[in-house]
């Protein structure tokens, strides 16, 4: 996960947008939006820029607006690559593996489900994709997004046991079009599960969290691209 695009159009972090609030969580600090009654949850697990990025606050609310209790858990333990811009990523990476975000994620859904929660999907961005394939791997979860994933592979894929979308972008060295459709021939080689892959032309890596509110095509692109992600639950989840 090396190269620049991943760090393209950085977020300023924020701790205070938002509607919902921070609290402790499987452990970790997590923002929390929605109905805290609802039997029916979403984790969200963040790109390398971490839970305080504007956008995906506005996207866990707009979810939590349909009905979900949402959970975007700081699995960078504060340490997001937004405030270490001067640390090169392939150094960050090293102390931010996803294989540990894996293992967290497994005491946040434990935590949910002691609450009641008896459905759960997560959906995950860029760094937070292969967080998001392990759990579908091992059935951690009941359906399963990616958005402009990386380091996903087809082994991975092939090993999902849950519904899995993949919405990809046209221009993205991480997931490029020829291995989503890879993924894509992976998935329908697999009967016993659902599985959908998009590829959004003229979009690039991130673009579903890390597009400018000025940008009207790169906005309607990114909403395109929740309504995809929030079907994606209501169908499987509800």
């Amino acid at each position: 996960m090396s190269g620049p695009q991943c760090c393209e159009n950085p977020p300023t972090l924020s701790s205070s947008c938002g509607e919902g609030h921070v609290q402790q969580l499987g452990a970790l600090k997590s923002y929390v939006t929605g109905s805290p009654d609802s039997q029916l949850a979403i984790l969200l697990v963040s790109d390398v820029y971490g839970y305080e990025a504007p956008n995906l606050r506005k996207l866990a609310d707009k979810v939590g607006a349909a009905g979900f209790y949402v959970v975007v858990p700081d699995f960078l333990y504060g340490d997001p690559h937004g405030d270490n811009a001067e640390k090169p990523l392939q150094v960050w990476i090293k102390d931010h593996e996803p294989n540990k975000g894996f293992e967290d994620a497994q005491h946040v859904i434990s935590a949910l489900e002691s609450k009641g929660v008896s459905k759960i999907g997560a959906a995950g961005f860029c760094w937070g994709a292969k967080v998001v394939v392990e759990l579908a791997k091992y059935a951690y979860i009941q359906a399963a997004v990616m958005l402009h994933p990386s380091f996903v592979t087809l082994d991975d894929i092939q090993g999902v046991k849950v519904p899995i979308s993949v919405l990809g972008a046209e221009i993205d060295n991480y997931s490029p079009p020829e291995l989503l459709k890879q993924f894509e021939g992976a998935l329908n080689a697999k009967p016993e599960v659902d599985g959908f892959v998009k590829i959004f032309p003229g979009a690039t890596h991130g673009w579903t969290v890390r597009y400018k509110d000025e940008d009207e095509v790169a906005v309607k692109s990114a909403e395109e691209s929740h309504r995809d992600m929030l079907n994606w639950f209501v169908n499987y989840l509800k």
